[in-house]
């Protein structure tokens, strides 16, 4: 049986900036983030998209892998602050 998806907890804005920064300049980032099971994972991609749907933003990976943004703990090394 599917679980109701928690409601969306925007992140901070100057973190999203630099994943648009990371995104327009292709950088080969390190994502590490909850899965949907809430297990930690860690990833090594670039980011070719950065999108919001149903009210939520999402990042896309050049690996074809969706997150949604508020499971990130850190890209890079940089942890994820808080909300907006």
């Amino acid at each position: 049986m599917e679980t109701p998806e928690k409601q969306y907890q925007p992140i901070d804005c100057n973190y999203y900036d630099r994943l648009e920064a990371w995104a327009t300049m292709q950088t080969l980032c390190v994502l590490s983030f909850h899965d949907e099971d809430g297990h930690p994972q860690e990833v090594t991609a670039r980011i070719t998209n950065l999108y919001t749907l149903n009210k939520a933003e999402y990042l896309q990976l050049d690996n074809g892998l969706v997150l949604r943004l508020d499971r990130l703990l850190s890209v890079n090394g940089i942890p994820l602050p808080g909300v907006c």
